[in-house]
């Protein structure tokens, strides 16, 4: 007993060390944390249960059956974060360079159907150099075998993607089908080919962080969600953001008490619209003011800044925050923040969590790059996600709300529960001046007359109160007011029961 106990702390201590204290040392140099290190960090204390701690490839070729180590390059199993189950992996990169082999990619699917069948949130940190080379098709075959069950997860548990060192090729699949992707500044990097690749093929020559580092992703692309200054910063701030979440598509996120009072008003959301029509104003502003201690965690910040995204709280209720932004873009609607907005509300409506939408929308972005681009089919994501969303869904027009945007923008015509709008707020086809423009083309020549048209059309339509009139608004509100607002509607959607009818799934505009 004694000896087999031995060599079970032997084998236990090799798995430990991973690919050696050198090549932790190289780890450290670089600015790094090893995959045991992250995941010390991300979990409760003393939580960690580790699984397959012993696997070992079965490669026998170019020379690998004499370079076998317990582990082989991932660290799987499951722990608490604040408390709450988790399932993790991390990638090894002093072992192979975290290449994945077949026996890697099984121990990735055993954890991920595992947290599936007791409903878990699955989070993996990505650390490797692609598919182990001497495994050939096998570690292909591995990798096609993490991505279907991504994509058996996808709407089920969430699934968390830390890049936290390269991720190239096939491997940038798995993170681009989980719901979150969060990177690290100057060590993480994501591309399908390589700066390498890229001068073979196309003749440019461009550094891998210009071509895949987490600026690239977070600024251009917007493949990932966050990008922090470091690891210790990067897994601090996603067991912050692991609160905002629920287990599975069968429970509700935490709630969590706060003694921000419900009725609580702010007057100066009264002066926060500009009364110049085209002036901006700062949709933060009203966030911050309106959510649960002023506390707002941002999605995509960088990316379509058009629209704002993100999780915060009410009563301690976890909701989601959509936002148009009226300082960048006027708070217009275009390809990329409509993608970026449909892709966040059909999360939500994935895991039962209600949507807050706040309205400031002069109508999608003009002009031949955005019509080439497809805007149309983008353009209809976000109005496909709002529709097909069942949760609660509260929406609060602030001021303007023009044309196919309007209806888009969570609108009473696509299932909102309850939809408000402020006093000032402008509910039409079109601005009074583009509109008596069509309208009275005659009068184009008499500025008099134009002015005088225009005037009539703002008196009859730039107000809130038409679309009240006809149900389409349920209320109209003091700006002051839509915390309490928001939260009483919040409280009676509580139960809220929509179903859908039956099929396998729809056919959303890709």
């Amino acid at each position: 007993m004694h000896d087999i106990l031995a060599q079970l702390e032997e084998k236990r201590g090799l798995a430990r060390l991973g690919g050696g204290e050198k090549r932790i040392a190289t780890q450290h140099a670089k600015g790094k944390l090893t995959a045991r290190e992250r995941l010390e960090l991300l979990l409760d204390e003393g939580t960690f249960e580790e699984w397959d701690m012993f696997v070992e490839h079965r490669c026998q070729d170019f020379g690998m059956a004499e370079q076998k180590v317990p582990g082989d390059g991932v660290v799987t199993g499951y722990g608490m974060i604040n408390g709450r189950l988790v399932f993790v992996y991390s990638q090894d990169f002093t072992v192979f360079g975290g290449a994945l082999s077949e026996a890697h990619a099984e121990k990735i699917c055993k954890v991920m159907a595992q947290a599936m069948k007791v409903g878990a949130p699955i989070i993996g940190i990505n650390d490797s150099g692609g598919a182990r080379i001497q495994e050939g098709v096998a570690s292909l075959g591995g990798y096609a075998e993490v991505f279907q069950r991504n994509v058996l997860a996808s709407g089920v548990v969430p699934q968390i993607s830390l890049i936290m060192g390269p991720c190239a090729g096939g491997a940038v699949y798995s993170p681009a089908m989980t719901d979150f992707i969060f990177m690290v500044k100057d060590s993480s990097y994501m591309f399908v080919t390589g700066p390498e690749v890229v001068k073979t093929v196309t003749h440019e020559e461009v550094s891998a962080e210009d071509l895949g580092g987490a600026l690239t992703h977070t600024r251009q692309s917007g493949v990932a969600d966050l990008a922090f200054e470091n690891d210790v910063e990067a897994l601090l701030m996603l067991r912050r953001f692991f609160n905002y979440l629920p287990l599975n598509n069968r429970q509700k996120a935490p709630t969590l008490c706060s003694g921000d009072p419900a009725d609580r008003i702010d007057l100066s959301l009264d002066t926060l619209v500009p009364d110049h029509p085209n002036k901006p104003y700062d949709m933060k502003e009203l966030i911050y003011k309106t959510l649960d201690d002023g506390d707002f965690f941002e999605l995509q910040p960088e990316y379509a800044a058009n629209i704002l995204i993100g999780f915060g709280r009410m009563e301690g209720q976890v909701v989601g925050v959509v936002a148009n932004q009226p300082l960048v873009l006027a708070g217009c609607l275009d390809i990329k923040s409509s993608i970026k907005a449909a892709r966040f509300v059909r999360f939500c409506d994935a895991f039962n969590i209600p949507v807050i939408t706040f309205v400031d929308v002069p109508g999608f972005l003009p002009g031949t790059a955005q019509e080439y681009g497809g805007i149309i089919k983008h353009g209809a994501k976000l109005l496909y996600a709002y529709a097909e969303c069942t949760v609660p869904k509260v929406t609060v027009i602030t001021r303007k709300a023009y044309g196919g945007a309007y209806d888009v923008m969570a609108s009473k015509h696509l299932r909102g529960d309850v939809n408000f709008a402020w006093p000032n707020a402008e509910i039409a086809v079109m601005g009074a001046r583009g509109a008596v423009e069509i309208i009275f083309r005659e009068d184009k020549s008499d500025p008099a007359k134009l002015a005088a048209r225009e005037a009539e059309y703002k008196a009859r339509f730039a107000n809130p109160f038409v679309a009240s009139a006809r149900g389409y608004i349920d209320d109209v509100i003091q700006p002051h007011e839509t915390r309490k607002r928001i939260c009483r509607s919040l409280v009676m959607l509580r139960d809220k029961r929509v179903d859908n009818p039956w099929r396998k799934h729809g056919n959303i505009p890709l």
